[in-house]
């Protein structure tokens, strides 16, 4: 069901710091940010041969992000994100499993224009994963 890791999280307390370590100190290409208002969060990807790491800023008043940089005020991993081939399909065979997907269920539209969905962390070892369908 699962296909290759699409994008590891990380999510920052200031993107254009983060860019700067990214783009300046580290030497990697990075994307131009990109505010996905859904997902109450600013993104960038720092593109890598074998994939991408995405970095992110609350967006919003309500953004998950804040929660998570509350308890984590210098940042952190924020979660793994794998492409599946049939999102509808692996929500289906996960949730029969047991797993259970945040939100309402139903995928929204991620950074890349695909379908998302989110997995609960207390399913997979602590871990908030992503499915992202791809073509």
């Amino acid at each position: 069901m699962l296909g290759r890791v699409n994008h590891i999280a990380i999510a920052v307390p200031n993107l254009s710091a983060a860019v700067a370590t990214y783009r300046d100190t580290l030497g990697a290409a990075v994307s131009q940010p990109q505010i996905l208002p859904d997902h109450g969060v600013t993104v960038v990807f720092v593109e890598l041969p074998n994939t991408k790491v995405e970095l992110l800023e609350p967006y919003g008043e309500a953004s998950p992000i804040a929660a998570f940089l509350e308890k984590n005020p210098s940042g952190g991993m924020h979660h793994i994100c794998y492409e599946v081939a049939d999102i509808l399909a692996a929500r289906d065979r996960l949730t029969s499993a047991g797993a259970r997907v945040l939100g309402d269920g139903n995928p929204k539209t991620g950074a890349h224009g695909y379908p998302v969905l989110f997995l609960h962390p207390k399913d997979f070892n602590g871990v908030l994963l992503e499915l992202e369908q791809v073509p």
